[in-house]
């Protein structure tokens, strides 16, 4: 048993007796105390009155004798440890350990057997001190109380320690000047800690017992915690020795290449290290070890091991190696709170996948159209239920493939920031930095997430439930948030949103409806404006066309014969009329279609009821957009003659021309151009639904071929048969639905012009307000607004400053080095 300092009794008050008399023999007195002190130490004190001894230095302090008493204990005590202890701990001292310390090679159980001699000599040599120092405490309490106390002298017991620090362990050995037991100790100490660290087995208790020795000895009588031995000798020389051992451990596992099995061993050695400091050490190193296992082992390899190409991230990544990257994460925190070099191994990997993906969309954009690949109308449209055709093109395929491919890299890299990398913040914003960057590095981004959009909201997705789809747009949403470019989203989005309004493909009101709020809540209200005034114009037709149901019903009755009409009446600035016809040149006034007298006649009827409500209006109707349902007779067909066609609305105005046709006649594609004022692209689309495709040819074309030429013939095809009621004649797409490099040019240069006079407006209202601005601030301002809608070109910016000036809305003020702005009401 040790003992951590000694024990403290009750002090009895002297009888009076003991307070007479004459002068004391302090020599007597004293050889009497020594005699007993000196059993005390070699374990004689049985005998021994300790009251009685008690009394004896209480007289000697009483007496004004405590300096000699107390100069005479401490000499007693020198003797003692360098007369008996260290003889002792010498004699019992293996020579191998005075051999190895100045060179000559030990085994490893050699060194062990003569280590734990040492330690246990000087072990048992402590606790006896620790023990009889108690003892003789006890006996001069008083001398501590008052005359210890009364010259600040150190108490006999801490006087004591440091002769054992003197005379023990820091005295040299015989023969050796330089040489001492503390040394050797320490020695003896980091090879056991050595042989731990290899896998050997030691004598653990025995290690914390020496430390604790060394724990208990100060280097100074003040008995400071930074003075104690262990943190002032012993200490030092550990964590040198460690941090040597850590570099070249760090050195050996880099040269080995396996990051995995360097994050496993740096995170064992902490552990090792801080179960070694509570079993076998001190927990005061437990901080200081763990911070050089940081520094020379995990801070000086961790860069090399994260950026290894074979074992480092960037493999972990790539085979969702989550613990592996958990582990990364977890050295990397300890070495750099920002996790820097992580976060650069992460983002760079995410860059490289993702051009990878935005590489293999444009190749896949760019390849031929396989000779197998059918349009839709060669396929054939008919259907007998509700579902409608849903062919999708080489180039929309790679355009939802991309979104599918950013989405996919997208879970992967949230599931690594949750589960391996605990939701890091700076690492979270990191990442989506690196999604932003090779999102907006793909020039068609905007268009391809609009198409994603599109095609998710149609009718008729096929292996998709409800819940799949909302989970597909949410996921769709969130990439939006990396678009810089909203406003050329908006533009595609708005494009294809109209198409399905119109041509009722949604899958439904509620859920477009739905979908802007999401938009709304992830890129705020100004982007969705313009959005939701389609949907109010649609529900705003909706009550015209029954309105103008009604009153006509209310002038003619009911006329099963008559055409019915829905119309939907759109606001010319708020729908990409522009984007949703054929591409025209520049300047090109798109034609006006000529309907026949039937419908021209309810067109008619309706603009005179639309006018007559809202006057000065003007009303532009777009043949293109619409569709109609007609009632067919084929006078060959088996059973039932009649069939319901649904077709666009210029397909329609083509059919109702053979309406009057005799029976074998022709019409030429010249006279159905003239006749219908359809432009060419237009009506060569149609009449290749109406007179290519197998399952839906009307008409009959001679020359019989796949492409519709101007002078080509077409027939009415009175043998057409088909086994559906209902058929849908689907429009020959014009091209693919992702834009061709004209498209894309018009596009851009429409939303050039758009973010032009968007520039200019923020500029005036920002000066409108401040009043008066210099240069860099207003440069900074406006570009704050327009971020959210687009990243804005600093020379544009400048030039419509100059157009402003020009135009008389700024002035320059100040010189011309540090310009100003001020504003001109």
């Amino acid at each position: 048993m040790m003992f951590a300092g000694r024990g403290r009794g009750k002090i009895r008050p002297p009888r009076r007796a003991i307070l007479s008399g004459g002068e004391l023999d302090f020599d007597r007195e004293w050889n009497s105390l020594s005699i007993s002190l000196r059993n005390i130490h070699t374990k004689n004190a049985s005998s021994l009155s300790f009251e009685e001894l008690y009394r004896n230095a209480y007289k000697l302090v009483l007496k004004k004798k405590g300096e000699s008493l107390y100069n005479k204990v401490k000499e007693f005590e020198q003797d003692w440890l360098a007369n008996v202890v260290r003889p002792q701990i010498l004699e019992e001292l293996p020579s191998s350990l005075l051999a190895a310390y100045n060179g000559a090679h030990l085994t490893v159980n050699e060194k062990r057997v003569a280590g734990e001699k040492l330690l246990r000599s000087l072990k048992s040599a402590w606790e006896d001190h620790n023990l009889c120092m108690n003892m003789t405490t006890d006996v001069l309490m008083y001398m501590d109380r008052v005359y210890c106390s009364d010259n600040r002298k150190p108490s006999i017991f801490t006087a004591s320690m440091g002769q054992f620090r003197d005379h023990v362990l820091r005295a040299p050995l015989p023969g050796h000047e330089s040489l001492t037991l503390a040394a050797l100790l320490y020695q003896v100490i980091l090879d056991q800690i050595q042989m731990d660290r290899d896998g050997d087995i030691i004598n653990t208790a025995l290690l914390r017992s020496c430390a604790y020795m060394l724990e208990g000895l100060y280097e100074s009588e003040d008995e400071q915690e930074q003075n104690k031995l262990y943190i002032t000798s012993f200490e030092p020389e550990f964590l040198a020795a460690s941090a040597e051992y850590y570099h070249s451990e760090g050195s050996s596992m880099v040269a080995r290449g396996d990051a995995s099995n360097f994050c496993k061993q740096a995170l064992q050695a902490a552990t090792n290290e801080q179960d070694r400091c509570r079993s076998t050490l001190s927990t005061l190193t437990a901080p200081k070890i763990r911070a050089v296992v940081e520094s020379e082992l995990v801070k000086k390899n961790l860069p090399e091991m994260i950026t290894q190409e074979s074992t480092g991230v960037r493999h972990m990544l790539d085979n969702d190696r989550l613990p592996d990257l958990e582990m990364i994460y977890e050295l990397s925190s300890w070495v750099d709170p920002r996790k820097e070099e992580l976060k650069k191994a992460v983002q760079k990997r995410i860059v490289e996948q993702g051009e990878d993906i935005n590489s293999t969309a444009k190749t896949a954009s760019e390849a031929p159209l396989e000779k197998s690949a059918k349009t839709g109308a060669e396929k054939g449209d008919e259907t007998s239920k509700a579902a409608p055709e849903r062919p999708i093109n080489q180039q929309t395929a790679a355009a939802i493939k991309w979104v599918d491919d950013v989405l996919q890299l997208k879970d992967k890299y949230d599931q690594v920031l949750e589960s391996a990398f605990k939701s890091d913040q700076g690492l979270q914003t990191g990442f989506t930095r690196s999604f932003s960057d090779f999102i907006n590095g793909f020039e068609r981004s905007s268009e391809y997430l609009s198409l994603f959009f599109d095609e998710n909201m149609k009718k008729g997705i096929k292996g998709k439930t409800e819940t799949e789809v909302d989970m597909l747009l949410d996921k769709g949403i969130t990439l939006l948030r990396y678009i810089s470019d909203k406003d050329m989203f908006e533009r595609y989005y708005k494009k294809h949103l109209s198409r399905r309004l119109l041509m009722k493909r949604s899958i439904s009101m509620d859920a477009e409806r739905q979908m802007i709020s999401k938009m709304k809540m992830e890129v705020g209200n100004t982007f969705t404006q313009r959005i939701e005034a389609m949907f109010r114009d649609m529900s705003i037709s909706d009550d015209l066309t029954a309105s103008y149901k009604k009153r006509m019903r209310d002038l003619d009755g009911t006329d099963s014969q008559k055409a019915e009409l829905d119309v939907n009446v759109l606001t010319a600035t708020m729908w990409p009329l522009d984007a949703m016809g054929p591409l025209l040149r520049d300047g090109e006034k798109k034609p006006a279609c000529i309907f026949p007298p039937e419908i021209d006649r309810i067109r008619q009827s309706f603009e005179k009821f639309y006018l007559d409500k809202h006057s000065g209006r003007q009303l532009t109707w777009q043949g293109n957009m619409g569709t109609a349902d007609l009632r067919a007779y084929f006078s060959e067909m088996k059973g039932k003659k009649t069939r319901d066609l649904n077709v666009s609305t210029y397909c329609m105005v083509i059919l109702l021309l053979f309406n009057d046709l005799p029976t074998g006649n022709h019409l030429s594609y010249e006279e159905i151009q003239a006749r219908t004022n359809i432009p060419d692209s237009d009506l060569m689309r149609n009449l290749q639904s109406v007179a290519v495709a197998p399952k839906t040819r009307l008409l009959i074309k001679e020359p019989m071929s796949k492409d519709v030429k101007k002078d080509d013939k077409f027939y009415f095809n009175e043998k057409f048969t088909s086994q559906f009621q209902r058929i849908k004649v689907g429009v020959v797409a014009s091209g693919n639905k992702v834009e061709s490099i004209d498209e894309r040019q018009q596009t851009e240069g429409k939303v050039g012009e758009e973010r032009g006079h968007a520039i200019e407006a923020a500029i005036v209202r920002t000066m409108k307000q401040r009043k008066e601005l210099k240069h860099q601030q207003l440069i900074t301002e406006v570009i704050q607004q327009l971020t959210s809608r687009f990243s804005p070109d600093v020379n544009l910016l400048k030039r419509k400053i100059e157009s402003l000036i020009e135009r008389e809305y700024l002035e320059r003020v100040g010189d011309i080095d540090r310009p100003a702005y001020r504003y001109m009401a």
